[in-house]
């Protein structure tokens, strides 16, 4: 039996404050240091998640309440925490932040599902005892959380510091663990754009950026005292790893779990990851491999074509748009993709997927023609056009959901969909009661064997994903192993 490792949940007290930065340097000094660092991002994002999994070298899972139940968040932080010295949440946007206003699906109520004290960043631009107020605030408003401590960021100079950390030791219970000046070059070690950072995949000097956030932090952070506040849960109890039987894990780690299908006839699945698609959770992949399914590494700027002996292909998010003039110059790989899709291969194709099997994609006032599976342009705007949690219900027939089947995923995308003069409308299969998708309360678009959707899911909360992927693949599997049958038939005359 796993009890939980020591863990620290990284807040704030909103967006841009400072938090993924701590996180990484605390991830990366302490894997450097010799220990065993578990990564966990609160919320569905792919790019702080590749990030964390680069500093701590291990991959980082998302734990959110709102697109899994309790038992599956316990279920990955456990996984995660196998053999882990310390586990490291990053939460996202303000400490008590949720989707309405008792602070549902917060990373305080993470915080507390898991019993992890909370190491809370404050940005003192131009603050001084006024911090001892907030920090007050905060730490006072629910009294079921545990609060390691307070990490002072982009503080001025000495005086700064000594005043802010005065005031917040004065007046709080809280200690100051970390004092980090204000780094006018700051930008330049994380750089940022449209939905977040640069992802690590498009980022040539990522591990460059990382150790240099490394060395900033480390030194002016107390790690060890953070590492002992991190041991010591609400009811005072310092949390430790038992002696528990080994696990067998598939290729990317995870302990197999009941709620996933397992066995069964072996597929080959492609997912497409590059550069320009690097939107993957971790379990999704575990999930299909549990499955039984071997993972093909498809990679759209480079390869001529699609493997010819796939069962299904996986396309997810990223950033297509960015790369949308190699995409487009790429005509082999797209003709292959459009021809699989039209001798039956099924096709799950998330947000980035979906613009790359659009007939064109618009983006910074140029045109490129993709895939062309669908005939819609997909247009990019400076405005979001989507984004934050989706609740759906598959309605119409599809290659893998059961019709009646509810969705809980999440969205982010500055595209949108037009559809060409003239053209017949698609069939779209998933009724949206929140979130934008396609439009009008719909998204899903589908053409024979393929679906393509602006809504993520994650495999933990949406068991029927590798279920319906992996039944559509080995549906393909049975097919192609039959027709290959009657071909040798006819070669050998019997």
């Amino acid at each position: 039996m796993i009890r939980p490792c020591p863990s620290l949940t990284v807040a704030g007290l909103g967006g841009d404050g400072g938090k993924t930065f701590v996180a990484l340097a605390l991830a990366a000094a302490w894997t450097g240091n010799g220990l065993r660092v578990a990564p966990f991002k609160k919320g569905p994002d792919y790019i702080d998640a590749a990030w964390l999994s680069l500093a701590a070298g291990a991959p980082c899972r998302n734990l959110d309440s709102f697109l899994m139940d309790e038992a599956a968040i316990l279920r990955s932080r456990d996984t995660g925490c196998d053999g882990a010295d310390i586990a490291l949440i990053e939460g996202n946007r303000g400490l008590f932040d949720g989707v309405d206003v008792e602070g549902s699906h917060s990373t305080a109520a993470l915080a507390r599902l898991l019993d992890s004290p909370v190491l809370l960043v404050v940005d003192a631009t131009k603050s001084t005892r006024t911090l001892a107020a907030i920090v007050h605030g905060l730490t006072s408003f629910d009294p079921g959380l545990s609060f390691a401590g307070v990490v002072l960021n982009r503080i001025g100079g000495s005086r700064h510091a000594e005043i802010a950390r005065g005031a917040i030791e004065r007046y709080t219970d809280v200690p100051v663990l970390g004092v980090i000046p204000r780094i006018r070059a700051g930008a330049e070690l994380l750089p940022g754009r449209h939905l977040g950072l640069v992802t690590v995949a498009e980022n040539p000097r990522a591990r460059e950026a990382i150790e240099r956030v490394r060395e900033t932090v480390a030194g002016a952070v107390d790690l060890d005292r953070m590492r002992e506040r991190a041991a010591r849960t609400r009811e005072g109890v310092t949390a430790c790893i038992l002696p528990h039987a080994p696990v067998d894990r598939p290729a990317h780690g995870c302990a197999a779990r009941e709620d996933t299908v397992a066995g069964g006839r072996g597929v080959r699945i492609g997912v497409v990851r590059d550069s320009a698609f690097s939107f993957y959770y971790p379990e999704n992949l575990e999930a299909l491999e549990r499955g039984g399914a071997e993972l093909v590494t498809v990679d759209s700027l480079t390869d001529r074509a699609l493997p010819g002996d796939l069962d299904a292909l996986y396309i997810g998010g990223g950033f297509p748009e960015t790369h949308v003039a190699k995409l487009a110059d790429n005509r082999p790989f797209l003709a292959s993709v459009r021809r699989a899709a039209e001798k039956g291969l099924p096709i799950y194709a998330e947000c980035g997927g979906l613009m790359l099997l659009c007939a064109e994609v618009e983006f910074g006032g140029e045109v490129r023609e993709l895939a062309g599976v669908f005939p819609y342009r997909a247009a990019w705007s400076d405005r979001p056009a989507g984004h934050g949690y989706v609740i759906g219900r598959a309605v119409a027939d599809n290659p893998f959901y059961p019709v009646g089947t509810a969705l809980r995923g999440h969205e982010f995308h500055h595209s949108r969909l037009v559809a060409p003069d003239g053209s017949q409308p698609v069939t779209t299969a998933l009724e949206l009661a929140r979130g934008t998708g396609v439009g009008q309360g719909r998204d899903g678009l589908v053409r024979d064997n393929v679906l393509a959707l602006y809504t993520h899911v994650h495999a933990s909360g949406t068991v029927e994903w590798a279920r319906g992927l992996l039944a559509a693949a080995r549906v393909r599997s049975g097919a192609r192993a039959a027709s290959s049958e009657r071909a040798g038939r006819v070669r050998t005359g019997c």
